[in-house]
């Protein structure tokens, strides 16, 4: 039986502009991102012509360094900046 990874289970510090996002922390980096896909899911913020890209409202841009509209990919790396 494979042991899991501590490092992806670590409950991490989230800056205050994540927090608005998904809630208080600590979470862990995995729930980190499971909460941010519910919310962009849940006010339909992923792009019509290429679902890849991530169409940020108010609370996203304070996440997303400002940006309107970043891929899937690079949030991951937009994200990692607000966890502690």
């Amino acid at each position: 039986m494979a042991k899991a990874n501590s490092a992806f289970m670590k409950p991490l510090k989230l800056s205050s502009e994540l927090a608005a996002v998904i809630g208080a922390g600590p979470i862990p980096r995995s729930e980190v991102v499971k909460k941010l896909w519910e919310y962009i899911k849940k006010h339909k913020l992923q792009d019509d012509k290429n679902r890849r890209n991530i169409n940020a409202d108010d609370k996203l841009k304070a996440v997303f360094s400002g940006k309107a509209c970043v891929s899937m990919f690079e949030m991951n790396k937009l994200v990692a900046k607000h966890l502690s």
